[in-house]
């Protein structure tokens, strides 16, 4: 991309030494912008924080709520100082007939995080989800979307520092790469993740924009920011649906608690502050988890087979009425004979609507049948009556005869410690050893004490769903997807039933033993069949040569998938270093001294055996190191990294610690194999891989 007309060199045009005064700089023109925008911004906040509604609410309810939502507003109005305000700005053409800015020819609109208007209400800083912005992400040569000139904004510490033009209509100036474009995708990663709303691509773009009314998978391959998107299309959404989400609610799912913790800023930066965030776990969180399933068990738990195993075992209560019911109503008897007890139980049972509610439509249901019979005797009974005659002790006692409660912890109780009554659900569904392998050794006696285990927390939820509804939210990001089960991707998808989804992953770093081998089949699971796939393979986070070794193991952990490419101009440093093993963890520990040495954040991962040994040999050597998830700082900038835990992070420069154990602790080949290639692309400027036993043979030959 070619530099500001006056300056034709490649380098971003930099602040003058000594601008003089009433110079036309024009550096210094937009540094008087930013400071004014910079005060109206202070303003807005000031105008809410001075609201008195003292005068205007009608009672202390409504009062509370609004001062929440002033509240709210107040905070989204921060002037966060090391953040900039704005990082573009858009020349439109002076021509008529735009169609994606109507009214903005011949006009100029700064880009940044959030809406800034002055105290005459015109608009100093345009957020970037307005559809005016749109071109600072997909403008091109071929395509300028009637833009005379692009200007992206450089910064340091939050001052403003550089910019860059681009002459969108010009033949004479050639395209180029961003040099600030290029900067701010190779900066240093230090403390949580931060958004990318300056550098959207054009095809994260149309992503981040795709209407609401559908869901969107995002196929991304490491480093090709397709976390960053799912946020960012949440805020997006936000922007454009803000009332319809406001009342359905939005929520982000992740993996674990650890990449929650790295994400959670993102949101905030943008000034969305409501978005909930949770793991599966969290989701299904209904009783304590204390134990852990092994690998087969945890898979025929995940099996889909287990939803109608479930629904079985609920509806295996439902027994048909052998007498009839008889409601006595002052000195008359009312008989619904036991047959057509049994009528109103199958139609209600071949409904196939949830437990629970066909439980709680019956006594209606039996006292429509009395109130038949009343009716015709010449009485004239209405809806009070036949409310009183539901509530009447007899009707009681049929309902729960035939249509008994049903607790959904218990039933899975007894469904995994019953062989009896497993078999009799399971049969047809599961094999004889299959219902062997997920049938607890020692049944618990209650649910308090039983030992549930993450799988038996999904299958509880499922129960809960098949005898209540679970709430649907308006819009649910799922990130990490490749890893659930068929079962846990049902149980998101209640959660978003009657909403939509952005569906986020890489099926070549599936890393559980029952991970999807295709998203058209995880979609169908989750309820959205027929959702469209999006792939991303440019990457810009790892550097070119580490992703290129990386990607020789696709071939063996995800045949199907494109190999990812970088932009990374910087080839990055890449490093193997082979040891005996007896000096395995000094030289770890030597590449992590010497990364240290650099500046950014590091990351040591190892497989979870090797951990211990690797923390106190830091200990003893006066390391400071972080826990996944805790933020860097200038004092402690290294992070000790489970590889069970590295899924999602990202790390200027990664040490990888003995590659066969990581490999080796995982209960297959495939998913250990599919474990080292996470760990192998979360740097972002170098990788040193130390080992001591022989490395994978697809990564033998460098």
């Amino acid at each position: 991309m070619p530099s500001h007309a006056h300056h034709p060199t490649t380098k971003p045009r930099t602040e003058s030494p000594r601008p003089r005064p009433g110079s036309d700089d024009p550096l210094q023109r937009e540094k008087s912008h930013l400071a004014a925008s910079r005060s109206a911004l202070r303003a807005m906040r000031a105008d809410a924080e001075a609201l008195n509604i003292a005068d205007v609410t009608a009672n202390w309810v409504n009062a509370e709520v609004l001062q929440g939502e002033i509240d709210a507003r107040i905070k989204a109005l921060a002037d966060l100082s090391h953040t900039p305000l704005f990082f573009g700005r858009l020349d439109y053409l002076q021509a008529p007939g735009l169609d994606l800015a109507e009214g903005a020819a011949g006009e100029n609109f700064y880009i940044g995080r959030r809406h800034v208007h002055d105290a005459d209400g015109d608009p100093m800083v345009i957020d970037w989800r307005a559809p005016v912005s749109q071109p600072f992400y997909r403008a091109s040569k071929k395509d300028p979307m009637d833009l005379e000139l692009r200007r992206r904004f450089g910064y340091t510490g939050g001052e403003l520092t550089a910019y860059e033009d681009e002459h969108l209509t010009d033949p004479t100036e050639a395209a180029r790469t961003s040099a600030l474009l290029q900067s701010e995708i190779e900066r240093p990663r230090v403390g949580p993740m931060r958004d990318i709303v300056a550098t959207i691509q054009p095809e994260q773009d149309e992503i981040v924009r795709a209407g609401i009314g559908g869901s969107v998978c995002v196929q991304g391959a490491p480093g090709t920011g397709k976390t960053a998107v799912g946020l960012h299309r949440v805020a997006y959404l936000l922007y454009a649906h803000r009332e319809r989400l406001a009342r359905s609610g939005t929520l982000v799912i992740g993996p674990n608690r650890s990449f929650l913790h790295y994400i959670e800023q993102v949101l905030p930066a943008l000034g969305e502050l409501e978005v909930k965030q949770a793991t599966v776990d969290d989701l299904v969180g209904h009783v304590e988890v204390r134990a852990t399933d092994e690998a087969a068990a945890a898979t025929v738990k995940g099996d889909a087979r287990m939803a109608e195993v479930l629904r079985r075992a609920v509806r295996s209560h439902i027994t048909m009425p052998q007498e009839p019911c008889v409601v006595v109503r002052g000195s008359r008897r009312w008989r619904v004979p036991a047959y057509e007890l049994e009528e109103i139980v199958r139609e209600s049972r071949d409904r196939e609507i949830r437990y629970g509610a066909a439980r709680e439509a019956l006594p209606q249901r039996i006292a429509h049948a009395v109130l038949v019979r009343m009716e015709q005797a010449g009485e004239a009974p209405d809806d009070r009556v036949q409310d009183a005659v539901a509530r009447n002790a007899a009707v009681k006692a049929a309902v729960k005869a035939v249509w008994p409660p049903v607790d959904p912890a218990k039933l899975v109780l007894r469904l995994l410690g019953d062989a009896e009554f497993l078999a009799e659900q399971a049969e047809g569904i599961l094999t004889p050893e299959e219902q062997k392998t997920i049938l607890w050794t020692r049944p618990a006696r209650s649910v308090k004490s039983a030992k549930w285990s993450s799988a038996d927390a999904v299958l509880i939820d499922e129960a809960m769903d098949l005898v209540a509804r679970t709430p649907s939210l308006g819009h649910v990001v799922l990130d990490e997807a490749q890893d659930l089960s068929p079962m846990q991707y049902r149980a998101v998808g209640r959660r978003c039933s009657t909403g939509s989804a952005t569906i986020l992953g890489d099926i070549a770093q599936g890393t559980t033993p029952w991970a999807t081998d295709t998203w058209e089949e995880a979609l169908t699971h989750l309820g959205k069949p027929g959702s469209a796939v999006e792939e991303l393979t440019q990457g810009f986070r790892v550097p070119r040569e580490v992703i290129a070794y990386a990607s020789r193991l696709l071939p063996a952990i995800a045949p199907d998938l494109t190999e990812a490419t970088s932009i990374r101009e910087s080839a990055g440093d890449f490093t193997i270093r082979t040891v005996d093993p007896a000096d395995l963890t000094a030289a770890t520990l030597t590449a992590c001294d010497d990364a240290l040495a650099k500046e950014g954040s590091i990351g040591l991962i190892a497989a979870e055996a090797r951990i211990p040994a690797l923390r106190t040999a830091l200990e003893a050597a006066g390391v400071t190191c972080l826990a996944p998830g805790e933020e860097t700082s200038a004092e402690a900038r290294l992070t000790l990294v489970p590889a069970t835990l590295a899924k999602g992070l990202e790390y200027d420069y990664v040490v990888l610690d003995e590659p066969a154990a990581i490999v080796d602790g995982e209960p297959d080949e495939r998913t250990g194999l599919r474990r080292l290639y996470v760990c192998l692309t979360r740097p972002v400027s170098g990788l040193t891989v130390v080992h001591a036993a022989a490395l994978p043979e697809q990564l033998a030959d460098r």
